[in-house]
């Protein structure tokens, strides 16, 4: 290869490093050859200058030339957008204008011409020389590459000799083919005389292959030469690495005993520290791990002592606290393993043993005697059960209280009933036996008693279910204002800890960019803690330490979960038993208002059963009738009693219960029926024995009327010693005298006892305004009929229905109108505005009496005309003067008079007269004219004119008819 070298016409440089730098700039260069040995377009020539007409695909594979650009002329000048084929493809983008624009000269660019380029080609044709001289001592650079390619394409043509078997990867003489094909069995063959013949096929077969390994070491060798500087310098470069290595180990074990003196000096010591420190803080730990451990070992022993003083609401704390231990501070204890379940059994059976002493304490409660005193029955007591019970979630146990109501309400009626019969000795227990028949056995004062004693304890009863039940509701009420005030607090700290978390964030990054540590900084400030342990907030440092106060000054149980998280509140309940309310009722508000709600409404059952339980006591006695035949005091007194027991109860509880008020109702309807039908049956037989004459009227009538007058329409209470006083013939009412029957002044006493009804009971005042209405209405169609039907002729036997009894009738008619009025102010009084329609009752009345009293009036008129019709049709003109006629009707209008003189007032008695005397004129005007009697002057006008003066002078000498109007002048026809 040496040879090859020197036999090149390239001259030899001084240095071997320039020739090898030069080679491997070839192989360089020509290294990519090996993938492409064939595809040069054109092989080189002689001439240097041919290859520079052409590319190489060897020489310009990675560098671009002209040929590498690719115009698609079509896509260029077709122009699809256009509607013909322009001549300028510019014109595509830059518009029709563009060949027909000029473009301006731009004022910055020169002219260029060819003497701006003469300094540059002077300058260059001396360096142009020298290239020349240059490239004709030299051989061209072209030769020099076209002699490598040479040499490598003899290279490749050696090694095509070479059979292609002994260049498979996968080349194996252990393989029988591969063996088979390179050493054929046939030269070795030495059957038959042809052993010379084999021995020369075999020296061939060994001479063909040394030659082919021949051509393989120069080949290698040949690449070897090419790749030397490579091979040399990557010696080079391991020698290099292996003393850098080496070097960088040195100085590698310098450091690590540099470490190790610094550990031993510097750090060791704060170490052990720091472990002691940790170590002491495990010990601390654990120390009260044993005594939380001992702690939580004694809860079962503590909780039964506990629940022997039935100090319920501790016991259920502590079984807790202790769970919440188990959960969070001693998990995985193997001892405890069974403490849970054991606690969660212990719980179930303090659940039962609370229900079961509620239940004790609310019968002791309720069945205690029933005093006046209403005090609360061991209220702390009370007040630990309900704590207990709330804290259980047992939010049913006012039930239990509600069902123990029942049964003594039950029981209260009962001892009542046997206390009171055991006092009468009337009542033979042993024969009857039954409390309801025993009950039925007495009078009304026994019975009245007996019912004012059961309301009595009733009230008592009520009183004390009240305040045992407010105690309850105050409880739940101060653990709900709790909740409340605890959920406050709660979002204030939220508040809070959020800006602090803000604060402690950026100290946190400033000390860590400063390079302290945290735990040192947490230490020095009160930064709120978040499940960190009190002694890794301490201060702690290399040079400090620990100080033997702090392993025991801590509490000595720091359990940082359950005892330490419940906060406790303290409370006052309104009996001023102060109790105290922790964190850990979980309640919702929803819960404990409906509780609350519960329990007043527990309170209105309370008032309701009591109320029931009378109905029932009430109706037991009502079942003979026994409560329908009362009279009217003796149902005025059970009214009054039983509407004091409503509004006891009602400002008890606050609330109406209708169910004896109900009852009350029932019964008062039963009394109005009874009443009514009383007074309207004894009306009925006054009215069918009166005969209508005046009766006169006893002083204690007339005192009646004078106290209706002074606005008390109450009958008058009966004195203990009567005055006698004898009766008077009239009734003085405001001045008016009032001629009156019996009947009217028992009427008026039967009224006034409607209205006193209406004020004791209260709540018939419909009901008795519309019998009232109704007896009011019946006396006067019934006295209509008797009086001016003429009734009293067949009822009483009177002979005829005579004009006093008329104007009797008419005056008793006009008392009873006079007090309508008042009565309709006393019943407007007691009625509800929506009821006050009610009372055109009275207006209907009241016009009904007036048409009535017309109609009397109409009556008496009716009687004297046609007494006129009768005498004046047979009246004649003649003498003797005054005529038999006259002296008749003076006579008759005298009786009439005399009859009702003293029965009515005056005024009355004048407009009746007035009424009778325009009758008179009207018959003797209808006379006269038949008699054709005018008013002359003659003689028959002098008779007429006597007799009217007869008539005239006889009528005003009557009582108080003496200025009476008669106007006779409208007897005679009026001339035309």
């Amino acid at each position: 290869m040496a040879s090859s070298h020197s036999s090149s016409p390239v001259p030899q440089s001084n240095s071997s490093d320039a020739f090898f730098k030069k080679e491997m700039d070839s192989a360089k260069r020509f290294q990519p050859v090996q993938s492409l040995p064939d595809v040069c377009p054109k092989e080189p020539t002689g001439d240097p200058n041919s290859l520079c007409d052409s590319p190489s695909l060897v020489a310009d594979q990675h560098r671009w030339t002209i040929f590498h650009s690719k115009v698609n002329l079509p896509a260029a000048l077709n122009d699809p957008r256009l509607a013909k084929r322009e001549s300028d493809f510019f014109t595509k983008t830059w518009g029709q204008d563009f060949v027909d624009t000029e473009v301006t000269p731009s004022f910055y660019l020169p002219q260029i011409n060819k003497e701006l380029f003469a300094p540059y080609q002077q300058d260059i044709t001396q360096k142009e020389k020298i290239h020349e001289r240059c490239k004709n001592i030299c051989p061209p650079k072209d030769t020099f590459d076209r002699t490598l390619l040479h040499i490598h394409d003899k290279s490749r043509t050696d090694l095509e000799q070479v059979p292609k078997i002994f260049m498979k990867p996968d080349f194996a003489l252990e393989d029988s083919l591969t063996f088979n094909a390179v050493l054929p069995w046939s030269h070795f063959s030495t059957a038959g005389g042809k052993g010379n013949r084999d021995a020369a096929s075999s020296k061939l077969l060994q001479e063909k292959l040394s030659h082919y390994l021949d051509i393989v070491e120069v080949n290698i060798a040949h690449q070897i030469s090419l790749r030397s500087e490579a091979f040399f310098h990557a010696m080079t470069s391991q020698h290099e690495l292996q003393d850098y290595l080496r070097k960088t180990s040195h100085a590698v074990k310098m450091l690590r005993d540099k470490i190790s003196q610094i550990d031993k000096v510097m750090c060791e010591g704060s170490l052990r520290v720091l472990r002691l420190s940790l170590t002491r803080n495990n010990c601390i730990k654990a120390y009260n791990k044993l005594k939380l451990m001992a702690t939580v070992h004694q809860t079962q022993p503590t909780v039964q002592l506990l629940l022997s003083t039935s100090e319920f609401v501790g016991a259920l704390d502590l079984i807790a606290t202790t769970q919440e231990v188990l959960q969070q501070e001693l998990q995985g204890i193997h001892s405890f393993r069974h403490l849970g379940s054991q606690l969660c059994e212990l719980e179930k059976l303090i659940d039962k043993m609370m229900i079961a002493e509620f239940s004790t304490y609310a019968r002791s409660d309720l069945n205690r005697p029933l005093e006046d005193d209403c005090q609360i029955l061991e209220e702390e007591r009370l007040i630990s059960l309900v704590f207990g019970l709330l804290k259980q979630r047992k939010l049913n146990f006012y039930e239990i209280y509600g069902d123990e109501m029942i049964i003594t309400a039950k029981n209260i009626i009962k001892q009542c009933v046997v206390s009171t019969v055991s006092q009468i000795e009337e009542i033979d227990i042993e024969v009857v036996i039954k409390l309801a028949d025993q009950m039925r056995m007495m009078n009304f004062p026994q019975w009245f008693d007996l019912l004012k004693s059961v309301f009595s304890k009733f009230t008592i009863f009520l009183k004390r279910i009240k305040a045992t039940l407010n105690v309850i509701r105050s409880v739940v009420l101060l653990v709900l204002d709790k909740n409340q005030k605890t959920r406050e607090q709660e979002e204030t700290s939220l508040q809070k800890n959020s800006t602090k978390d803000n604060i402690v964030d950026t100290e946190v990054a400033y000390l860590t960019h400063d390079g302290m540590f945290i735990s040192d900084a947490f230490g020095e400030r009160d930064i709120p803690s978040v499940a960190v342990d009190t002694t890794s907030q301490r201060n702690v440092s290399p040079n400090s330490e620990p100080s033997s106060s702090d392993s025991v000054s801590e509490p000595e149980c720091t359990t940082d979960s359950s005892s330490s998280k419940e906060q406790t509140s303290s409370s006052v309940t309104p009996g001023g038993v102060e109790i105290i309310i922790s964190d850990d009722m979980k309640l919702t508000d929803l819960e404990l208002g409906k509780l609350a709600n519960n329990i007043q409404e527990l309170l209105y059952s309370a008032s309701d059963i009591c109320h029931d339980r009378s109905v029932k006591f009430l109706m037991a006695r009502a079942k003979d009738g026994f409560l329908e035949k009362l009279n009217s005091n003796e149902f005025v007194a059970l009214s009054r009693l039983m509407e004091g027991f409503i509004l006891d109860t009602e400002q008890i509880c606050g609330r109406k219960s209708m169910s004896l008020r109900g009852a009350l109702q029932s019964q008062a309807n039963r009394f109005v029926n009874r009443f009514h039908e009383e007074r309207k049956t004894k009306l009925s037989l006054l009215l069918d024995n009166e005969r209508w004459k005046q009766a006169e009227v006893p002083a204690e009538f007339q005192d009646l009327v004078d106290s209706v007058a002074e606005g008390k329409i109450t009958l008058p209470e009966k004195k203990a010693v009567a005055e006698e006083r004898k009766p008077a013939d009239f009734l003085i009412v405001e001045g008016q005298k009032y001629a009156v029957v019996g009947t009217v002044l028992l009427l008026i006493r039967i009224i006034l006892e409607y209205c006193q009804c209406v004020d004791n009971i209260p709540s018939i005042t419909t009901d008795m305004l519309t019998r009232l209405s109704d007896l009011l209405k019946y006396f006067n169609s019934r006295s209509c009929q008797l009086v001016l039907g003429a009734g009293a002729l067949q009822v009483v036997g009177l002979k005829t229905i005579t004009t006093k009894n008329l104007a009797l009738s008419s005056r008793c008619l006009q008392l009873i109108v006079h007090y309508i009025p008042t009565i309709r102010v006393h019943f407007e009084a007691r009625l509800q505005h929506k009821q006050f329609s009610m009372l055109r009752h009275f207006d209907h009345i009241t016009k009904d009496y007036h048409d009535h009293i017309a109609e009397i009036s109409a009556k008496l008129v009716a009687i004297m005309d046609s007494l006129f019709d009768k005498l004046l049709s047979k009246y004649e003109v003649k003498a003797p003067v005054p005529s038999a006629c006259f002296r008749n009707i003076c006579k008759q209008m005298a009786k009439m008079h005399e009859a009702i003189y003293d029965l009515l007032p005056e005024e009355q008695t004048q407009m009746l007269f007035l009424r009778i005397n325009a009758s008179y004129k009207l018959h003797l005007k209808r006379q006269l004219a038949h008699l054709n009697v005018v008013n002359d002057g003659g003689p028959q006008n002098g008779l007429v004119t006597s007799d009217v003066a007869f008539y005239t002078g006889n009528l005003q000498a009557l009582k108080g008819l003496k200025n009476l109007d008669l106007n006779m002048a409208e007897i005679w026809e009026q001339k035309r």
